[in-house]
Order: C-alpha cells, then sequence, then structure tokens
C-alpha cells in the first residue's frame, strides 16, 4: 500500500511529463481496442449475411464439386435422394443446380453462373419467391451489382446460352423480373438465378442439383452420395482475410505502444538518475534493495493505471458514438469481394477488452522494471552522495 501511495505522490508530482506518458498511452490503448472491435464487428456482420444469404447451415455438395473450379459444374450434378426429397418438403433442405452461362446484356459478353432455385425455398435472404411465372417467360433474378455491371434493370430482357448435359449449347431470353441487394458479392457478382425446375429442363438434369443448402434447424445426419461441408469448411477463406487483418493491424499496436513505452522507459531511467539520493535515504531508512525496485516498478505502471482511466473518459464516448452511428464503408468495398455492409458496427468482447488492458498493464510494468535493476547495484552511501554508479 506503501508502494502505491508513493508512487501517486511521485507522479502528480512529475506534472506534464506524467500527462504526455499517460496521453500517449491512452490512445495507444483506444486505438487497439478501436480497430480490434471493428474487425470483430466485421466479423460478426460478414459471417451472418453469409450464412444468411449463402452458405445457410452448412451444405451438401456433389463429390465432384469444386466452388473454384467452373469446369467441375459440367459432371457435379445427381439426383435428389428420396431421403433428401423429404427434407426439401419439411423446408430443411434446399437443392441448387449451378451451371456455367453467357449472358448478352445490351449486344455485349458477360459470363454468368446461372443458379437453379426453388422460389418457395425459406432458408436463404434470396428472394426467390419473386421467380414465379411470366406468361411463357423464364423469370430471372440478379442482384445490384450483376445490374450494374451487365446495365440491367428490373424488366429487361437477356439472353442466355447454356450447355445442356449432353454439351450441346441452347439460347433464350430470360426476363429480370426483380434486382435483389446483399451485402454477400458472392450471390451477386455474374449470377443469376431461375426456378429450379426451369433450369432442369433446359438443362435436361430432371429432379438433379449441384448442392443442397441446410437450415439451421438441420442436424446434420449425412445423407448418401452427398458431401456435407460446414460453416467453418465454408467460411474459411473469409476467417483467413479477417485474420490477415488482424495479424496486419498488429503493426499498429506495436508501433504505438512502442512510442508510448519507450516514453516511460526513458522517465524511469531519467528518474533514477535524479532520484539517487532519494533511493539512497529509502534504503538507509532501512528499506531493502527489492522494496525499492517494488516502488520505482509501480511508480512507472502506474502510469497504465492512469492510461485507462484517462482513455475510458474520451474512449467510452467515443465508441458508443461510434455504436450508434456505424463506420460507413466507401462504395469502394463492393468491389473487395468479401462480405460487407454499408456500415460496421464494432464489438468490443469482454475477453479483447479483458486481453488489452493486461497487455498495456504488463507491457508497462515490464519497462517500468528493466531500468530499476540498476537500483541492485548501488551502494548507500554512494547514493546519499548523488555518485553515478
Amino acid at each position: 500500500m506503501l508502494a502505491f501511495k508513493f508512487a501517486y505522490k511521485n507522479l502528480i508530482g512529475a506534472g506534464l511529463r506524467t500527462w504526455l506518458n499517460v496521453s500517449v498511452l491512452s490512445f495507444a490503448f483506444v486505438v487497439i481496442v478501436f480497430y480490434n472491435g471493428m474487425l470483430d464487428g466485421w466479423n460478426r456482420q460478414g459471417r451472418s449475411d453469409t450464412v444468411a444469404w449463402e452458405t445457410g447451415n452448412g451444405q451438401y455438395w456433389h463429390p465432384l464439386y469444386d466452388r473454384y473450379d467452373p469446369f467441375s459444374l459440367q459432371d457435379a450434378h445427381a439426383a435428389i435422394t428420396s431421403e433428401a426429397e423429404k427434407l426439401v418438403k419439411e423446408n430443411q433442405l434446399t437443392p441448387m443446380l449451378i451451371t456455367q452461362a453467357t449472358a448478352y446484356p445490351q449486344g455485349r459478353m458477360l459470363n454468368v453462373m446461372l443458379r437453379g432455385i426453388d422460389p418457395n425455398q425459406k432458408i436463404l435472404l434470396i428472394p426467390s419467391a419473386s421467380l414465379n411465372p411470366q406468361n411463357g417467360e423464364i423469370p430471372a433474378l440478379i442482384g445490384k451489382r450483376m445490374a450494374e455491371s451487365a446495365h440491367l434493370k428490373k424488366g429487361d430482357h437477356v439472353l442466355i446460352r447454356w450447355r445442356d448435359i449432353n454439351g450441346t449449347f441452347d439460347a433464350r431470353e430470360v426476363l429480370i423480373i426483380d434486382i435483389f441487394k446483399s451485402n454477400v458479392p458472392t450471390v451477386d457478382v455474374n449470377q443469376v438465378y431461375i426456378p429450379l425446375t426451369t433450369l432442369q429442363e433446359m438443362t435436361g438434369m430432371k429432379k438433379e442439383a449441384t448442392l443442397l443448402v441446410a437450415a439451421a434447424t438441420l442436424n446434420n445426419t449425412g445423407i448418401k452420395g452427398w458431401a456435407f461441408k460446414d460453416t467453418k469448411f465454408l467460411l474459411k477463406d473469409f476467417d483467413e482475410m479477417i485474420n490477415a487483418k488482424k495479424g496486419g493491424s498488429r503493426i499498429l499496436y506495436l508501433l504505438l505502444l512502442s512510442i508510448a513505452l519507450l516514453a516511460i522507459f526513458d522517465t524511469q531511467v531519467l528518474s533514477i538518475f535524479r532520484r539517487q539520493k532519494e533511493i539512497g535515504t529509502y534504503i538507509a531508512l532501512g528499506m531493502t534493495r527489492a522494496q525499492v525496485i517494488r516502488l520505482f516498478t509501480v511508480e512507472g505502471s502506474a502510469h497504465s493505471i492512469l492510461a485507462l482511466i484517462l482513455g475510458s473518459l474520451y474512449g467510452i464516448p467515443l465508441m458508443l458514438f461510434i455504436n450508434n452511428y456505424g463506420i460507413p464503408m466507401p462504395k469502394s468495398a463492393d468491389q473487395a469481394g468479401v462480405a460487407i455492409s454499408e456500415k460496421i458496427i464494432p464489438f468490443y468482447s469482454f475477453g479483447m477488452l479483458v486481453s488489452t488492458i493486461l497487455l498495456v498493464v504488463i507491457s508497462a510494468t515490464i519497462v517500468s522494471y528493466f531500468p530499476t535493476r540498476r537500483i541492485s547495484k548501488m551502494k548507500p552511501t554512494d547514493a546519499l552522495k548523488g555518485k553515478i554508479q
């Protein structure tokens, strides 16, 4: 307790030097919390949106299907088994048939993925209910990004060419019945959705599918002939990108924290140099060298406590403001190819806050301790005389 009283007295007595150190360290603390909160918020939003729009609670893939290889689509299809058909009727699964196609909007050529989806499905947020028969025309659904890149709008007709199960090319016009907006570019960019049964007839793949999307209420029991892919596998690329972002951000943390800790280190060195007589007096009055070292270490580490208090004073209102209004993302973020909303709402987990606080306190304590080791080599008589060892 005595060490804390001395530490408080000496820190307040140091005046401006103390508050400069505390201000820099508090800024580093707030930046670390803010940036981690932003990445965690993006991670939560991105994962939630991707599950809701694309992956569901997992997917059953045809064994030959490879989402990175469009040429695998020619053979990656199979009949929906009776077991799977039963789950489809119970709204536990929704089948999707995927094939390569070419669209010709306004005389231009655009490679697209033609996706057959059940208009009655409720598992994904894709507004497939709008894919109703249109007087003999094929209704098609596209995303906002696709509409902008192809210069298409609701009510337009566009020619689509595809290859059927026998490898024969065929072409028909589709009617753009609706345009949806999604934060997940992989369900939007170069994707055209038409009714599942229509695509099955067009390709000669009746009652077949490429993959089956699982509902959140479905327990994975396995479906013969289909390979189950859980959300961990399906979101692997997104998770790796977030981890890479966090890795890169650590460089920023290191620089900010190093500047603050260097200031504390210099302050400790200067303090020990200028207060040698005081140190000698402490030892002469009966304090052990270990107690004096502890006193100066506590004094240095107290910078981190003051920094946490100061950081909270301006950091908490700032974080609350950002949480209310979000962090707006530029329009160019749509071109990043990853799930990202127009505004990111940061998420500050208890574990992240505790780990950041411990990082700041422990780091400040360590850099405060190293200069104090010199005290153990001091002779009380020389220290009282102000002699430098």
